[in-house]
């Protein structure tokens, strides 16, 4: 049985999750508006993970006798100041959750919650590697600088990570 402590700060990464993936969903439609069909579908596959990181947290406060609560989601910008730019948003978001995630093993750790703590150890690793991804993205962008985007466009989705 998950504690009560544990289930309202799990439903409050219920609602990151799915920020998460509207905010990529969004970010994915503004790339394929601007021509970037490899970053948009680098950013649609971002969403669709999410997504399904949500559903992870749903099933999971279930499975344990809670009760998942689906939340309304903020709406994420729409616009976005250049490519670089958005990267670093990326990088930004994924560190917030990096330290949510952090902050739900530490709750789970003093509420002696093991279950849950190491369930969540799934998202530990996850994260690890969707940081070291868009780090990756952000030092290729830096070397290509202000230049011309088709390569790098075109070739995104070879990047670690880009398919997982």
């Amino acid at each position: 049985m998950i504690t009560k402590n544990v289930e309202k700060i799990l439903n409050e990464q219920i609602e990151k999750e799915g920020y998460s993936s509207n905010l990529y969903l969004s970010m994915a439609s503004w790339a394929e508006t601007e021509g970037y069909a490899g970053i948009s579908k680098w950013l649609y596959a971002q969403a669709e993970e999410e997504l399904l990181h949500m559903m992870k947290f749903v099933h999971f406060i279930n499975e344990r006798s809670g009760h998942a609560i689906i939340p309304a989601f903020k709406q994420p910008p729409a616009k976005f100041e250049g490519i670089k730019k958005l990267f670093d948003q990326v990088l930004e978001h994924e560190e917030y959750i990096t330290k949510s995630i952090n902050d739900i093993v530490a709750l789970a750790i003093k509420e002696n919650d093991f279950a849950s703590h190491n369930w969540l150890q799934w998202f530990v690793t996850e994260q690890v590697e969707e940081e070291a991804s868009v780090h990756e993205i952000i030092d290729k962008l830096n070397l290509l600088g202000e230049g011309n985007m088709y390569l790098f466009d075109r070739d995104i989705m070879s990047l670690r990570g880009a398919s997982e």
